[in-house]
């Protein structure tokens, strides 16, 4: 069944689903928007849809749904035909959402909502792309980033187009990227989303983009070009050798608990379209006041219908699922072969596709991390926190050190799963940013009018003696060793990693753990205060990490020789040189390690890790014919090198090039 508004040569086709409205209509606006011209009935057509042929619209024609039946809340019917509902399927809306405690209001305790929402606008689709495949692929670099804060300071992007998808083609930014080594750009949300109702009173707004009204439409204030505007970009990013992947939510809409607004799905139909407990109560498994059902077979095909939309029209490598276990639940448990999450790796448009799941809700058995099917990648919370424990010195840190750096098979390997599909990070737009990890013990939400109590409040943060910024100069040192030492880290780990913008260069939300409401300075990337000497140590890691295909593989480091070299692909040293032993493992007080990786040149990679605070003399096995050389600056080094303390050094094995004899006179 085609729904929404079809364009075509004798006007325009709506259709709209609802398996419980008794009528439905649609209704229609001047090219302004605020002036509603007629009000016409959708004829039911058989299973749950309604349309009509309207002749004479074409184009750019403004639009919305009503919808009456029952109005029973605590049956989830929430029915009233004075409520104008964004069609599901808009692929354009006029104007941004904005909170009104009327959208919210009971049947006939509050005036018609047409003059606060904005209305859809019919268009008629550009030609598909010619598809081509995805740029991006695992074992990558990631680069997440939030359109409006990674450009709204940008110096040297026009102002006028600062915090707009149009502004990543700009070259300094693609410039930026490619310094980098960047291999996708995973753009936070950028389809139309509304404030939470307790926003607007604290002067705050969603900065995030995690609170959907519908899934097609972009936002008008980060795509005011529309469509287009994405699929530009997409192909500028694209000829420039860098993938698009779009973070998207399926798990809820911005309709929100009983208590929320009218908005589109709910005032449709709501049975349908979200979960409900046996009573009547709206299942929450995402702390947001409601889950969408998507076991529900409309559902799945406005979720299909909304990838195949942004791969075949802006041409996008893939996307990221926030909460992804609600795509996998039906009837409330997860499964992993769950309908919608077989049809997404099925679907001829979306098999080829990047696929990541966030794998994790907050509803019943929701940490499903490692249990989703390939090719589905996953955002890996164990990574981050193992490493985090590891500098911030907790006791026996070292064996859950060298699984993340070999892959994380613990998680991921199954006897027909001989590749990683892990996501490693260390800092994400969730969370503290990597710079605060280490300059706070706690976080700092005061901002955002809950008396501190939102956000996580296990950080695996410390502060290195002062909490928050300060003017030791001793401390900054440390600070910035440990930032560095984290980067290094995670450019040193096997199989996909991510990178949140901003983080290469020390960026900070003074420790704020939670900053979705701060569309100001505290989550605006500060261009022209970024710490370069820090950002350029990232872009050489990332080099390094392209240079050494070791380093970015996807398969599980097992010990064993690999690609028919006798040199096995990894062996875990002490830092004298000598293979870790049982001992070893298990000493609750190592901080140091070095992976030795093997090089399909003949070569090895050694990365040595100090994580303590004391200097420590590093040994490493030397072999007849070879050289160690320093991996980022190839200068020589001896075979016993000094390490700082809290620090990584990156170290290549090559055969030593033999002087050339002087000719005679």
């Amino acid at each position: 069944m085609t729904l929404g508004a079809t364009v075509t040569p004798e006007g325009i086709r709506f259709a709209a689903w609802s398996s419980s409205a008794r009528r439905l209509w649609v209704s229609l606006f001047d090219a302004s928007g605020n002036r509603e011209l007629d009000r016409l009935e959708l004829k039911p057509e058989g299973e749950g849809v309604h349309a009509l042929l309207v002749p004479g619209l074409g184009d750019g024609a403004r639009y919305g749904f009503r919808a009456d039946g029952d109005y029973l809340p605590d049956r989830g019917l929430w029915f009233d035909p004075d409520k104008l509902l964004t069609d599901p399927y808009a692929v354009e809306i006029d104007r941004p959402y904005q909170y009104h405690w009327r959208l919210a209001a009971k049947r006939n305790e509050g005036a018609d909502t047409g003059s606060l929402m904005p209305k859809a606008v019919a268009r008629s689709l550009p030609r598909p792309v010619v598809p081509l495949p995805t740029l991006f692929q695992p074992g990558g670099l990631i680069y997440e980033l939030n359109v409006r804060s990674f450009t709204r300071l940008h110096p040297d992007i026009p102002e006028a187009q600062r915090g707009t998808i149009a502004a990543l083609a700009h070259p300094a930014v693609v410039e930026h990227l490619k310094c980098l080594g960047v291999s996708a750009v995973e753009l936070m949300p950028v389809t139309a989303s509304i404030d939470e109702r307790h926003l607007p009173p604290l002067g705050l707004s969603n900065a995030w983009g995690y609170n959907p009204v519908t899934f097609m439409a972009l936002d008008p204030r980060l795509a005011p070009g529309g469509l287009k505007e994405l699929r530009d970009t997409v192909a500028a990013l694209r000829k420039a050798g860098f993938g698009t992947i779009l973070d998207l939510v399926f798990n809820h809409t911005g309709e929100s608990d009983r208590l929320g607004p009218t908005l589109s799905l709910r005032g449709l139909d709501a049975v349908a379209y979200y979960r409900h407990q046996p009573d009547g109560r709206l299942v929450n498994d995402t702390g947001t006041g409601n889950t969408v059902a998507c076991d529900h077979p409309v559902v799945r095909e406005m979720v299909l219908d909304t990838l195949r939309h942004f791969v075949r029209f802006a041409g996008v490598d893939g996307f990221r699922f926030d909460l992804a276990p609600v795509l996998g639940r039906v009837d409330g448990a997860f499964d992993p072969d769950a309908p919608l999450l077989q049809a997404i790796a099925d679907d001829p448009v979306l098999a080829d596709r990047v696929l990541i799941a966030e794998p994790w809700d907050i509803g019943p058995n929701g940490y499903q991390l490692g249990n989703f099917r390939p090719p589905y990648l996953e955002w890996n919370d164990r990574c981050r926190d193992d490493i985090r424990r590891f500098w911030r010195g907790d006791a026996g840190g070292i064996g859950a050190l060298a699984t993340r750096l070999a892959g994380s098979s613990d998680v991921f390997a199954t006897e027909s799963q001989p590749t990683s599909r892990t996501v490693n990070f260390i800092a994400a737009h969730d969370g503290m940013t990597l710079a605060d990890i280490v300059a706070y013990e706690g976080k700092h939400n005061e901002a955002n009018g809950e008396q501190n109590r939102d956000g996580h409040n296990d950080n695996l943060s410390w502060n290195n003696g002062v909490e928050g910024e300060t003017d030791d100069e001793a401390i900054s040192l440390v600070r910035s060793k440990d930032r560095r030492a984290l980067l290094a880290t995670l450019f040193a780990s096997r199989g996909t990693i991510m990178l949140t913008a901003g983080d290469e260069f020390g960026r900070t939300q003074k420790g704020n753990n939670n900053a979705y409401a701060q569309d100001n300075a505290i989550t605006w990337l500060d261009w022209a205060g970024r710490d370069q000497a820090l950002e350029q140590y990232t872009a050489s890691l990332s080099a390094l990490r392209r240079a050494f295909p070791a380093l970015a593989g996807t398969c599980f480091l097992t010990g064993a020789p690999g690609d028919g070299s006798e040199i096995p692909d990894v062996s875990w040293l002490t830092e004298t040189g000598a293979p870790l032993g049982e001992a070893d493992w298990n000493d609750a007080g190592r901080h140091r390690l070095v992976m030795l990786l093997g090089d399909s040149e003949g070569g090895r990679l050694a990365v040595m890790i100090n994580g303590d605070r004391r200097q420590c003399v590093f040994t490493l096995p030397a072999r007849h014919g070879f050289e160690w050389r320093q991996a980022i600056e190839a200068q020589p080094v001896d075979l016993a090198r000094p390490l700082p303390g809290r620090s990584v050094s990156f170290l290549i094995e090559r055969r030593a090039v033999k002087p050339r004899a002087r000719k005679g006179l």
